[in-house]
């Protein structure tokens, strides 16, 4: 058993994709767009490091000897780490590019619509999700939790299934507040649109 191994290796997903979910999470406040920028462009680094650590776990539990539990404690937050590979990456480097066009004003305080953007479900949930995941590695790395067919398991899995819905839906409400806050002065703009008195 390299209990120790497991451990490292789980800590290494904890402490990588909790970050990055934390990370997401204060995107949409950035103060400028520069800060917008650097906050998407290290989240991207974030990602990158996750998944790094993921293709890391079965070959650093292939050179060592004895059983690991640590690839059946990556398997749980491997699924909501493959959306953020795929959609989530795709929507920070929309962000980023976004906040990028203010090169010339760093200091350019961020568009609701970008801001916006930043605060969109599929950027938040799963990175905030393969977050709570690997939370639940920790227990199966150090063999407190047996994979399959423990009750705990079941209890870790209907706690973060719970978990995630309440983080889609208070995402789902943050980018639906932000979305009507860009779109506000484009109605206000509708009302004062000029009357030809002409007529």
């Amino acid at each position: 058993m390299n209990i120790v191994a497991d451990l490292i290796l789980a800590g290494a997903l904890v402490a990588v994709w909790l970050t990055a979910g934390l990370l997401a999470d204060s995107l949409p406040s950035a103060r400028s767009a520069l800060q917008m920028r650097r906050r998407a462009g290290l989240l991207t680094a974030l990602v990158a490091g996750g998944a790094a650590v993921f293709v890391a776990i079965p070959l650093v539990t292939g050179l060592l000897p004895g059983d690991s539990a640590a690839p059946a404690a990556a398997l749980l937050p491997a699924v909501p780490a493959l959306v953020a590979l795929t959609a989530t990456l795709h929507r920070v480097a929309q962000v980023r590019r976004g906040a990028g066009a203010f090169d010339t004003a760093p200091r350019t305080p961020v568009p609701p619509g970008l801001r916006a953007a930043a605060a969109h479900p599929l950027i938040l949930v799963p990175l905030q999700v393969t977050g709570l995941a690997t939370l639940i590695s920790l227990p199966i790395a150090g063999g407190l939790v047996e994979v399959p067919g423990t009750d705990l398991a079941g209890i870790a899995i209907t706690v973060v299934g719970v978990a995630v819905l309440a983080i889609g839906i208070r995402a789902g409400l943050r980018h639906s507040r932000l979305s009507l806050q860009a779109l506000a002065p484009i109605g206000r703009n509708r009302l004062r649109a000029p009357v030809d008195s002409s007529r």
